[in-house]
């Protein structure tokens, strides 16, 4: 049997070919900041946590760090502000979100190599106090259960069966409603999972490790990187009073601030989505010193479509081929999406 063409790899594989991608380079009518959104980056192998967190292994992402420091300008936060009064060019800012060790271990390496510049947004509670994450938690709890299924899933109308052998949909399918849930819920959806899957609520010590110290971030910052916040705790701000958002935003900022000696200017909203932040949450960065803030639901930045608290980025993944990640270098006006 023949496998379907998907249309638009193919599109991106012809667009990425180092003899026409020059050429499409020329014709290509886009200017602006094109943000690219980066998680992890290594291999997820044998992992029991959230797959999708693993935005390239080390050679996809050397590769592409290489291609992007021969082919176009890399910038950083203290360069938007300029760009944006010229408002020509073609400009690439890297970010990473959260603060997972890796990005100290394997990224930053790479970085360094290819002379670039990349900023860390972190998610300050999980260096002070590391713990597994929300969504790696939920993963964990799906693929350690050793049940099929869950009878009486928190939130869902029926029974949910465990898809194999990674349960990936399973697992995508609950990270989606607990996006969706008041603040004062997440708790006992948590707790709620853990018992219907059977495995208890994960143990502290899986965290071991996880995280980047803050040594690791001030050492990022001496070499040229830039570090930018992401709350405490890392909630959807938007499902919050204006209170419990304002603690987030003010505390992850004083925390950076403290640990490497020197302001920051630029956030990244957690999760991300166009209901994630809202009108208080942009207030609220603009009080407390935020110049830009950073989402992450696709597209690029233009310079008749710059809004500093809702700089668009897209995701880079782990199934993102060199050929697709050229194309959307281009042509980001068809392949950031």
């Amino acid at each position: 049997m023949i496998a379907p063409i998907n249309k638009r790899a193919l599109l991106a594989r012809m667009v990425g070919q180092r003899t026409i991608n020059p050429f499409m380079r020329r014709c290509s009518s886009w200017s602006g900041l094109l943000v690219l959104n980066y998680h992890r980056v290594g291999d997820p192998n044998g992992t029991l946590f959230d797959w999708e967190l693993w935005s390239a292994s080390e050679e996809s992402f050397d590769a592409q760090m290489s291609y992007l420091a021969q082919n176009y300008d890399i910038v950083g936060p203290d360069d938007l502000e300029e760009i944006r009064r010229g408002q020509r060019g073609r400009h690439v800012m890297i970010t990473f979100d959260d603060g997972y060790r890796d990005n100290y271990e394997l990224a930053f390496p790479i970085l360094k190599q290819h002379h670039t510049t990349a900023t860390f947004f972190l998610t300050t509670g999980y260096l002070d106090h590391p713990s597994l994450a929300w969504w790696d938690e939920i993963a964990w709890m799906v693929r350690t259960s050793d049940r099929t299924g869950i009878d009486q899933a928190p939130c869902l109308s029926s029974e949910m069966t465990f898809d194999e052998p990674g349960r990936c949909r399973a697992i995508h399918q609950l990270l989606s409603i607990y996006k969706q849930l008041p603040h004062d819920e997440t708790e006992q959806f948590l707790d709620s999972l853990a018992d219907a899957a059977g495995t208890g609520r994960a143990p502290a010590n899986l965290a071991r490790d996880q995280w980047m110290t803050w040594e690791m971030a001030r050492e990022m910052h001496c070499e040229g990187m830039s570090l930018g916040g992401h709350t405490v705790s890392h909630p959807v701000l938007a499902r919050h009073e204006p209170a419990r958002q304002e603690q987030e935003i003010s505390q992850c900022k004083q925390r950076i601030e403290d640990q490497i000696g020197a302001s920051i200017s630029v956030f990244a909203y957690p999760v991300g989505s166009r209901t994630a932040f809202d009108r208080q949450t942009q207030s609220l960065l603009s009080k407390h010193g935020f110049e830009a803030a950073f989402s992450f639901y696709g597209g690029y930045n233009a310079w008749d479509d710059w809004s500093p608290y809702d700089l668009r980025r897209v995701p880079i993944e782990q199934a993102t081929t060199l050929a697709e990640f050229r194309a959307l270098l281009s042509t980001p006006q068809v392949f950031a999406r």
